[in-house]
């Protein structure tokens, strides 16, 4: 008899869920982790803690810019940074211990320490080998590494540092206009560093729609980002001091440098597979390094599994977890299901930016047939209040059915108004079925529904 029903490797979002869904379905379920606490990359030194961060320094600039308009008269707070950063860890004790809870509460084995794979059905952590029906890898993901950048998390550092230095930089360099880069370089720059994002493409969150692009690239700027497009890096040189960073604009070769106290290298993740014995095993990986699964989320391998950031696909939390609960429901026999065409993104800067399904770009290289609502959160009374009218709602639905495809929203709450649009989606709904549903007046929410309209006859308040 084998020791456990399951194993899963890693306690990120894709692994403690699927821990507890597997514990649901009458599993008897261990879960092996490396780390003093639970919770992976995203609540340990990811999505909780950049989220507290980006919440304390949005509040400080409210307080800079918005409070006197409204009425609330005083001087400004000045900057804790030492309190701001024990704000931060707390927000991270509650959710890790959190989890902790809910491994006791489902009866699911917390095994400490590092995991290899010796054999299908085997994981050893230490000196002991403990032995399961099914193994589910769910190992997450790590900061990719930039040719000529030598990572020290004191000068040059990746997301886990940029939430941990010393003191707020006068000036934090930014290489990659992806999310985490936006958002981290959007928490110093209103904790006053100056902060300069360096970008390869020409466009920043490469991917994302269009119009979107240069919309939130145009709003950063206007918040004080500054933007070098179209560069690639060559090397940087730490000194004491500072950190010179040299790059090459693509245009036209030239080379150039810049003078940093804090280098954030925001290029990218990795899938976080070293040590497991995957080769050893003869267990499939793509070039990139992502483990082959199937349909059913096995690999190559029949009982071990693969689940989140190691595996294709965006690397989210919530796309792990998905996976994770699709993954435990497969284990049980039972029918696990993704669909991976309703996958919300957010980017939680100010204002937030999120997306599900197609993008414009998309649909016009698939010739398909299109139509596009929009609405201005400039229409919209709520947002004008809160001093939160920049951004818009686009919704693109096809042309002949009404179907929606896909939505893009820049503006307030925009990670939240995405969700009854992904709902939606998931009914085959049309863009009519939402603009025929009554939303609450005032709500940022009434934006979707001018947009739902917009796909029709048109909005009302535009």
């Amino acid at each position: 008899m084998a020791n456990y029903d399951v194993i899963i490797i890693g306690s990120g979002p894709g692994g403690y869920v699927c821990a507890i869904r597997c514990a649901q379905l009458g599993l008897k379920v261990a879960c092996v982790e490396g780390r003093e606490t639970l919770g992976g990359t995203c609540l340990n030194v990811g999505c909780i803690p950049s989220k507290a961060l980006l919440h304390a320094s949005h509040m400080l600039h409210e307080a800079e810019h918005n409070f006197a308009a409204m009425g609330l008269k005083g001087k400004s707070p000045t900057v804790d940074w030492k309190q701001m950063l024990a704000y931060k860890d707390d927000t991270i004790a509650q959710n890790t211990k959190g989890i902790e809870f809910l491994f006791k509460k489902n009866k699911i084995d917390w095994i400490k320490g590092w995991a290899t794979i010796p054999a299908a059905g085997q994981v050893k952590v230490a000196d002991t080998i403990h032995t399961a029906s099914n193994i589910i890898i769910a190992s997450g993901s790590e900061p990719a590494a930039l040719p000529g950048v030598e990572i020290d998390e004191k000068t040059v550092v990746t997301s886990t540092g940029a939430l941990e230095l010393g003191k707020v930089p006068k000036h934090l360099a930014v290489i990659g206009a992806g999310v985490i880069g936006l958002e981290l370089g959007s928490v110093y720059k209103r904790l006053g560093s100056k902060v300069t994002v360096v970008e390869y493409l020409d466009v920043v969150t490469p991917g994302m729609d269009g119009e979107v692009q240069k919309t939130f690239q145009r709003l950063l700027a206007k918040q004080g980002l500054n933007f070098i497009m179209g560069a690639a890096v060559q090397k940087v040189e730490t000194t004491r001091s500072k950190a010179t960073l040299t790059y090459k604009l693509r245009k036209d070769d030239s080379e150039h440098t810049l003078d940093a106290d804090v280098v954030l290298v925001a290029t990218g993740r990795r899938p976080y597979t070293d040590g497991l014995g995957l080769d050893a095993l003869g267990i499939d990986t793509s070039p990139r390094g992502q483990i082959k699964v199937g349909k059913d989320w096995q690999t190559n391998i029949p009982g071990i599994y693969a689940i989140g950031d190691c595996i294709d696909g965006p690397m989210l939390a919530h796309k792990a977890e998905d996976e994770g609960m699709a993954a435990a429901e497969q284990v049980a026999g039972k029918h696990g299901h993704v669909n991976y065409g309703v996958i919300p993104g957010v980017i939680y800067t100010h204002p937030e930016v999120a997306n599900v399904g197609e993008t414009e770009e998309s649909l016009k290289e698939r010739g398909c047939s299109y139509k596009v609502g929009k609405f201005s959160f400039m229409g919209n009374g709520r947002a004008k209040a809160n001093f939160a009218a920049d951004g818009f709602v686009k919704i693109l639905a096809d042309k002949n059915s009404d179907r929606i495809l896909g939505a893009h929203i820049i503006g307030p709450a925009a990670g939240d108004l995405i969700h009854e649009i992904c709902v939606a989606m998931e009914f085959g709904a049309s863009a009519e079925d939402l603009a025929m549903t009554c939303h609450a007046h005032p709500t940022y929410s009434e934006a979707v529904r001018e947009a739902a309209l917009a796909c029709g006859d048109g909005p009302i308040h535009s």
